[in-house]
């Protein structure tokens, strides 16, 4: 089989809006429909040996910018990964709200002189820390959400959960719908949609109750590791909605620990890994017997 050919970093040059190369324009893998939109309006353009494409047009984007620290992971022309730390959203749910993850993105660009509209890719809950994937052009978001909905984005999450978790548990294969009694909740349930978490016991803390787990999600549904670590007796620490307790973490000890993608132009596997939180050092510090 012959390997799909792709654009390397060294084939092209940035000129403004613009990404010059003398590859064949086969090897970008345009969206057809991008494609045929960027020809249209004359940002596709062929001279010679030459081909320009206007993938990066000033944009304006109408969530306000709002200053707050960014720890970014990964960056390039193409995408970001920034580190969403704990009681954060990643994008605004109420009119006039700016303390997000989005306006913070906002603001990142507006200092460093980018203009770029905030395409997340993928969430995290308010009080789950971890990398978000966003795309810098409508070809990066095209190409990313084609990959989200194929299940091609690898979400790799730790948490520490109450009970000593069966190595034997391996995955959880049990559909989530909403939880009539409760708006904010979700459950387990013979109607609702498919969802499957992977699990991985990392280490146990008998002392203590608890375990320290590594899960993987298949499929995305809300709330997804909370509920059906739940539905395996092992709620999350901290997770009070989900019937985890308080005495150890104020919120759910969940974190994502490792992103893992198709880059959207070069096609090489990207593995972006975020640190763990404060927070995670201290419960394995007081859970292992460290003073660490």
């Amino acid at each position: 089989m012959i390997p799909e050919r792709y654009l390397s970093p060294e084939q092209w040059i940035r000129k403004g809006e613009w990404l010059v190369t003398t590859a064949p324009q086969s090897s970008l893998h345009l969206p057809e429909k991008l494609a045929s939109k960027l020809a249209h309006r004359g940002d596709l353009v062929k001279a010679g040996d030459r081909l320009r494409v206007r993938l990066f047009p000033e944009e304006t984007d109408p969530i306000p910018a709002y200053w707050t620290e960014l720890e970014v992971l990964y960056e390039d022309d193409f995408c970001m990964v920034v580190n969403k730390p704990a009681g954060m959203l990643v994008h605004p749910t109420v009119p006039d709200q700016v303390e997000t993850l989005a306006n913070a993105v906002a603001s990142y660009y507006a200092c460093s002189g980018q203009q770029h509209r905030v395409r997340h890719i993928h969430r995290l809950d308010e009080y789950t820390t971890g990398p978000v994937l966003y795309a810098k052009n409508e070809f990066s978001q095209i190409r990313l959400d084609e990959a989200m909905r194929e299940k091609a984005i690898e979400r790799v999450y730790v948490a520490f959960v109450q009970g000593i978790v069966d190595p034997k548990l391996h995955k959880i294969d049990a559909p989530i719908g909403k939880d009539r009694h409760h708006k904010q909740r979700r459950r387990v349930s013979p109607t609702g949609d498919h969802a499957v978490t992977h699990v991985e016991l990392i280490e146990t803390f008998p002392h203590a109750g608890v375990s320290l787990v590594r899960l993987q999600l298949e499929t995305g549904r809300t709330h997804q590791i909370r509920v059906h670590m739940n539905h395996a007796g092992h709620p999350l620490l901290g997770d009070t909605l989900y019937g985890g307790r308080d005495e150890y973490a104020a919120y759910q000890a969940l974190h994502g620990e490792l992103l893992r993608f198709q880059h959207p132009m070069y096609g090489e596997w990207m593995e972006v890994e975020a640190p763990w939180t404060v927070m995670f050092k201290e419960l394995y510090a007081k859970f292992s017997g460290s003073n660490a």
